[in-house]
């Protein structure tokens, strides 16, 4: 049908769709105003679920693709697909996107209207990243996203927030126009190899480039990646952006936009760079950015007096994870480093809610102006709480099962790189546990504080459903990693082709798996793969 033939397009341009809207609503229409972006923001969200009862975790191929020619002169076409890696960020954009949204209901007065509309073309901004299977299309989302992020620091942010602003757009524009000489490259080298010019990302990624070739691109590629991620030293725009970023801003830019960088690497970097990023030299450069990114992500956090940049500082620490599950280039710490990038955006997402929560009442962030908030805000320690204990990885809850899976990959490339790793969570769990003890425990001794209210329903509903992801990933992680499983293997294929074979468990386990599968599949083929085919 045609929902299902078009629903790429449908759950990507939902939002540009309903910004169009509000611009007709008058700006003094504030309640409306709310009342509409809210809901167009469940819809988009609503939307987007039956992608995942339609989509088929045992097919490595893209899905639900959609092709169209758009400037044929040039090869760029309309191409869109998603496999299980685009799956999980779509689904984590829609809702953040909604509960972005959401948490602005009382927090926003001033141009309220260009505040929802630019949310809402972020988020088509941002689908489309995830979507896109054509290099030009892709770019054109990645630029676009740039344009509303900057408007929404620069306008509703805090007292420096030009600064902010323009700081985020200057890094992104650098680490863009290097990705574009990367692109422009590929582009140009498939016309000389095959004839065609095409922006066309799967026949891009079956290119055989030479190996110094292909470094100088996975550099290019690097620097844009690596500034959206970011990894250490390319961090320093994103404590500068989160301080000043509205609430709102600061749970879309943690839970989705810094994702765009470590999907780069997966898209692009492994897959059509597979020589380059499983150079040894590459691989020891990766993981030691990583690495150092972890540890002194965490450091800083534990010297920090502000409550948002103590959570931003924490985002380049886990992140740290991500990559480092990346670079490892085996199946555990490419699953572990996707499913710990959905769990970052559960988990910092929502500490960006506990803190515009706290900053909404008291309109400070600094962490020794409160003490004993448990005694007047219970329900908010509680939730609190249990985000910072998801945060820190506590099993049963989502961030253990990521760290966990990354650092068994980890450490089966490298003991010493997995025990660097340890030490991040040891830090971690420091500063997080800091936070809670200085800020809800202890004596209610400022008098402005004495007279808090405790979170009220809307409050607790933007929470309460990531709190729910994050147990559902910590007790049962495996739909998510059965998603995961084709694509992963797909990349670890690509850039270690000798891989499963020179693993025996794992390749027994992927034996088993087949055969598993052909035994759902006929009756024939579970009988030669020692079951018992039905009675007819």
């Amino acid at each position: 049908m045609w929902f299902h033939d078009h629903i790429l397009t449908m759950v990507m341009f939902f939002p540009l769709a309903g910004a169009l809207l509000l611009l007709f609503l008058p700006k003094d229409s504030k309640d409306l105003i709310r009342v509409l972006a809210n809901v167009i923001g469940f819809i988009g969200f609503l939307i987007s679920l039956p992608l995942v009862m339609w989509f088929d975790a045992d097919q490595a191929d893209f899905q639900f693709v959609e092709k169209a020619d758009w400037i044929p002169s040039i090869g760029a076409s309309y191409a869109l697909g998603i496999d299980g890696i685009s799956l999980l960020l779509i689904l984590l954009t829609t809702v953040l996107g909604f509960l972005s949204i959401l948490c602005s209901w009382s927090s926003i007065e001033e141009r309220l209207k260009e505040f929802y509309v630019f949310m809402l073309v972020l988020q088509t901004g941002m689908l489309g990243v995830f979507m896109a299977m054509d290099f030009f299309l892709f770019y054109v989302f990645w630029e676009v996203m740039l344009v509303p992020m900057y408007f929404l620091i620069g306008i509703w942010g805090g007292p420096r927030k030009l600064y902010a602003a323009i700081k985020f757009f200057l890094y992104t524009l650098v680490g863009s126009v290097l990705m574009l000489l990367g692109i422009l490259f590929l582009y140009f080298y498939n016309h000389g190899q095959t004839g065609v010019y095409t922006f066309d990302i799967p026949a891009l990624s079956a290119m055989t480039i030479p190996l110094n070739a292909q470094l100088w691109v996975f550099l290019a590629f690097f620097v844009g990646f690596a500034i959206k991620v970011p990894m250490f030293p390319f961090h320093t725009w994103l404590p500068d952006a989160h301080v000043e970023a509205p609430t709102a801003g600061s749970v879309i830019l943690a839970g989705v936009l810094l994702k765009m960088g470590t999907y780069g690497f997966l898209r692009f970097s492994l897959p059509m760079l597979p020589d380059a990023a499983s150079d040894p030299r590459v691989v020891t450069f990766m993981v030691t950015l990583s690495l150092i990114g972890i540890i002194y992500g965490a450091l800083v956090s534990l010297m920090q007096k502000d409550w948002k940049k103590l959570v931003a500082y924490s985002s380049v620490s886990h992140l740290g994870f991500c990559t480092l599950g990346i670079f490892v280039l085996n199946p555990n710490g490419i699953a572990g480093s996707i499913l710990q990038q959905i769990n970052h955006g559960i988990s910092t997402g929502a500490l960006f809610l506990i803190v515009g929560i706290i900053y909404e009442r008291r309109h400070t962030r600094e962490i020794a102006e409160f003490g004993g908030l448990s005694t007047i805000m219970p329900v908010y320690a509680t939730l609190f709480l249990i985000i910072a204990m998801s945060s820190l990885g506590l099993p049963t809850l989502n961030g253990f099962i990521g760290e966990f899976v990354i650092l068994q990959g980890t450490f089966e490339e490298n003991k010493v790189w997995a025990a660097i790793g340890v030490t991040g969570i040891v830090l971690g769990a420091a500063y997080l546990l800091w936070l809670y003890q200085r800020t809800m425990f202890g004596t209610l001794d400022n008098p402005k504080n004495k007279t808090l209210k405790d979170v009220n329903f809307r409050e607790a509903m933007t929470l309460i459903p990531l709190i729910v992801w994050a147990f559902w990933i910590g007790l049962y992680p495996k739909p998510f990693f059965r998603i995961l499983e084709k694509p992963v293997e797909k990349i670890v294929q690509r850039v270690r082709p000798d891989y499963y074979a020179t693993h025996p468990v794992v390749n027994a386990r992927r034996g088993s798996d087949a055969a598993a599968i052909a035994a759902r599949q006929t009756p024939a083929a579970g009988a030669a793969a020692g079951g018992t085919a039905p009675h007819e």
